[in-house]
This record gives structure tokens, C-alpha cells and sequence, in this order.
């Protein structure tokens, strides 16, 4: 397939890239800068400019990008960065991908757990409604910047992204280096349900809804959710360190500012779309999950 890959520098975007091209695929990547290597194309989200013309047939496209949710103090400005940087690429892609004499058979559009908001014990799926938090907004409009590719027919699915288990990168990324000291412990009251998925299934279930007919909301999640204080143990027995250091809820906010209330966030979520589907996970429950993210 000739896939058009928006965000393939990011955590989940490079080893995806890199994975469907050892598979014999053609990705085509958008950067901002000028291209330097075979494959890619400039474009310029914040502006809306991407010329269809330069993307010739496309068969797929996926878009990962948006700034990274925890990479800075959540500021007002930072907020605005946040959603623009997500729903300006998004409808960017949409707009490109319907303009297209043959648009692509599908779309698989980023998007993130974040959708749900802060739930509690709530058993929750891809038919459960949205949060009121900033991050639930955010999600709500970037699936929503993607209506040009729904209303050109184009197939088009959410990947709710769950907390993705990889040694470097995202929320495990900043926690393990902690455990390995053996400073982890409890994040709040380490009773808030984190839904999570091991890099190799996010990859895996990402390849997957290229051709299973699915569109719509998709949960990418494990379907074994935990206690956030479940999930630092079982990381900490796996490498011999204890996990009895709390961090306090005011301490975390202190800390990272308003990224604090994603940590704290419960979401019991199960993914019922993607077994549906037939897809069946490498790592469906924690410890074998561990495992493979310990060891990779």
C-alpha cells in the first residue's frame, strides 16, 4: 500500500513507519521542513497548506501528530498549542485527502483516551460519552477536524490511544527511571484505573485497522485495565526495586501543573471495538506486558 504517515516522528509514529516499510510498504511522511530524503512531502498545518498534487495515489493515510500533552506546564498558551497543533493538522489531512481525484480507502486519526475524561470506577467503551475536561474538549475536536475525509467516503477511524507501555517516551517512559532507583510508588492514591497497551500491540492494532472494516471511535487499549498503583508494583517486582514512595496528589500538581490531572485520571476502559474486529492482543494482560517492555 502507498500510505501518507503525518506525525512519524513521534513515539508511536517512527517504529510504525519503520515497521510498514520493512513490510514492503511505500510511506510517504509529511514534515515541516524542506524535504531532505525520498518520501517526503512539506506541508504547513498551522497554515492549511498541503497540495494534494504532491501526495500522488494514496491507498491509507494516518495522522499521530499534535504536541506532546506533557511536554511543558499547561499555560493558557500551551493549551491553545495543544488543540491547534492536532485540529489544524487534522483538517489539513481531511481537506488534502478529499480533494484527491481517488481519495484513500482509509484514515486512521489520532486521538486518546483523554476523550472520557476523569470516570472513577465507571466501566467505560467506545459508546460512552464524552468528559468536560480540557483534554475531553481537545479530543472532541480533533476527531471532529477530520469530518472533509467522513464526508468524501473516506473510512475513517479514531484511535483512542491508551497509555502506551514503551521503556522510553510517554507516561512509563518518565515513570520507570524512577522504579529502577527504586523511588516509584503510589501516584495519588494509586486507586485511579489507567488503561493501557504495550507499544508492540499499539502498532500491531494500528496495522490491523488499515483493512478491518471498522470506522468510528476505537478504544487502543489493553483489555486488563489496573489501578495506576497495581501497574507501578508490578514494574517494580519485575525489576527487584520496591514501590512504597507515595507521591501525593499536591505534590504531582505542584510538579506538572495542570498535566497532573491527566496522571490522576481514572479510566476503566475496555477494547471492545478492536476484539470485535478480530484483532487479538500480544499482551492482553499486565504482566506479560511488563515483560515485553522491560525487555525491549
Amino acid at each position: 500500500m502507498r500510505i501518507v504517515a503525518a506525525g512519524a516522528s513521534g513515539m508511536i509514529g517512527q517504529p510504525l513507519v519503520r515497521w510498514w516499510r520493512g513490510a514492503g510498504h511505500d510511506v510517504v511522511t509529511l514534515v515541516r521542513r524542506a524535504p531532505t530524503a525520498p518520501g517526503e512531502v512539506q506541508w504547513d498545518p498551522a497554515s492549511g497548506r498541503l497540495d494534494p498534487a504532491l501526495l500522488g495515489r494514496v491507498d491509507a493515510a494516518v495522522n499521530l501528530a499534535g504536541a506532546g500533552v506533557g511536554d511543558h506546564r499547561w499555560t493558557e498558551s500551551y493549551r491553545r498549542t495543544v488543540v491547534e497543533s492536532r485540529t489544524s493538522s487534522t483538517a489539513t489531512l481531511a481537506r488534502a485527502l478529499a480533494a484527491l481525484d481517488e481519495p484513500p480507502q482509509v484514515l486512521l486519526q489520532g486521538s486518546a483516551i483523554g476523550y472520557y475524561g476523569d470516570r472513577g470506577d465507571e466501566p467505560l467503551d467506545e459508546s460512552s460519552s464524552a468528559g468536560e475536561e480540557f483534554l475531553a474538549r481537545c479530543c472532541v475536536a480533533w476527531e471532529a477536524a477530520a469530518a472533509p475525509a467522513r464526508a468524501a467516503g473516506i473510512r475513517t477511524v479514531s484511535l483512542r490511544t491508551g497509555l502506551v507501555m514503551a521503556s522510553s517516551g510517554g507516561a512509563f517512559g518518565q515513570v520507570l527511571p524512577l522504579v529502577r532507583l527504586g523511588l516509584g510508588g503510589p501516584l495519588g492514591s494509586g486507586r485511579d484505573w489507567w488503561s493501557w497497551i504495550s507499544l508492540e500491540d499499539e502498532l500491531r492494532a494500528i496495522d490491523h485497522l488499515l483493512h478491518a472494516e471498522v470506522s468510528g471511535p476505537v478504544n487502543l487499549v489493553a483489555p486488563d485495565p489496573r489501578p495506576s498503583g497495581q501497574i507501578i508494583k508490578e514494574f517494580a517486582a519485575a525489576l527487584h526495586r520496591p514501590a512504597v514512595l507515595p507521591v501525593p496528589a499536591a505534590a504531582l500538581r505542584a510538579a506538572l501543573g495542570g498535566f497532573a490531572e491527566e496522571v490522576l485520571a481514572s479510566r476503566r476502559l475496555a477494547p471492545k471495538a478492536l476484539l470485535e474486529s478480530g484483532f487479538r492482543f500480544s499482551h492482553p494482560d499486565l504482566a506479560s506486558a511488563v515483560r515485553w517492555t522491560l525487555a525491549h
